[in-house]
Formats: C-alpha cells, sequence, structure tokens
C-alpha cells in the first residue's frame, strides 16, 4: 500500500484531534491492589436424575414389541395429544438410543431433555427400537423409556411415533417450556 502524502491542514487537524500523546516506555500492566480481577460465574454440574420424580408408577402396563405408548399429563387437552400424534407441533431435536444399554440410555436421555428444555425444545423425537433383540420379545428400553417419560418433570406428553418416523420403535415427546422461555 502506498504512503499518502497528508497536506499540513490534514497533518495539524490530525494532531488536533488525538491530543497529546507521549511514548509507552513499557509494555507490561501493572495491577494495584485495589483491582481484581473480574469474577466468572462457576459452570453449576446439573444432576439431571433429579429430573425424575422418584415415583415408579405400578400400574403402567408392559408394551410388547409392537404396542404403542401415550401418556398426557392432567389437565392438559385431549386435542395436545391428537396433535402431538400427527406430528403438528414441529420436531425441534431428536436422539437414537436402540441399541444401548438401559444404563447408558438413560443417561443419554436425561442429558438429552435437560439440554432440549434449556435450548427452548418443544417436540422432540426419540428413537427406542421396538425390541426385537430382547429377550422374550419383551422390550426393555421400550418399557423403560415409558416409565422414565412419565417420571421425568418436564415431559408433558408423548406418544408412539407415525410409521414414517419409528411407529412403534420411537416416540414424539412434548416438553415443558423452561421458566426462561415463559415470559
Amino acid at each position: 500500500m502506498a504512503k499518502k502524502n497528508l497536506t499540513p491542514e490534514d497533518s495539524d487537524l490530525f494532531r488536533v484531534t488525538i491530543g497529546k500523546v507521549r511514548a509507552v516506555k513499557s509494555d507490561k500492566v501493572l495491577l494495584t491492589k485495589d483491582s481484581k480481577p473480574k469474577p466468572f460465574p462457576k459452570s453449576q454440574t446439573v444432576n439431571v436424575e433429579e429430573h425424575l420424580s422418584g415415583i415408579v408408577e405400578f400400574d403402567v402396563e408392559k408394551v410388547s414389541l409392537e404396542d404403542s405408548m401415550s401418556f398426557m399429563i392432567p389437565g392438559l387437552q385431549h386435542t395436545i395429544l391428537k396433535k402431538l400424534r400427527k406430528g403438528q407441533f414441529g420436531l425441534d431435536a431428536e436422539i437414537d438410543l436402540h441399541g444401548l444399554n438401559s444404563n447408558e440410555a438413560k443417561r443419554q436421555l436425561l442429558h438429552f431433555l435437560h439440554d432440549c428444555v434449556e435450548d427452548g425444545c418443544r417436540c422432540v423425537h426419540i428413537v427406542h427400537g421396538k425390541g426385537y433383540r430382547s429377550a422374550d420379545n419383551h422390550p426393555v428400553l421400550k418399557n423403560n423409556l415409558n416409565i422414565w417419560l412419565r417420571q421425568h418433570k418436564n415431559v408433558q406428553a408423548f406418544c408412539s411415533a407415525p410409521p414414517k418416523d419409528g411407529g412403534t420403535g420411537a416416540v414424539f415427546v412434548l416438553l415443558q417450556l423452561s421458566e426462561k422461555y415463559n415470559a
């Protein structure tokens, strides 16, 4: 880039604009006793296990391979479940759990649901599989999910997905909005 020649008027204007200057003798920053670094908030680890109510519903029937599942918290309109079943809420996130053992699936599910609520997701898609590889055709993960989702404090409703979205091997879940999104 070529150096531009400044006119004496421009040079004077520049000097007047920036004011007096002094040479820097050291490039080290000295902190006085009064100047403390600003605190950063500690990132709090969230215990996602607390999101489950701990109440085990004994009246939850076991589901088999092709059985569909549905649940709705008391007080929710029945049209909500119909809209959820038809996929009218739009999906904000998705997770695939099939092939995982129960402990790993639970861990991933709870973290996923926590992140979804924090991010303001309203409707999520969870693939759990039908359980064809389970012993005695008893789908372990599907039955566990049926209980875990009922216990989760942020789950308002869930139902088996339509065939194009996994059918009885997946669910649509309607989540409660986080307090930070309720304005």
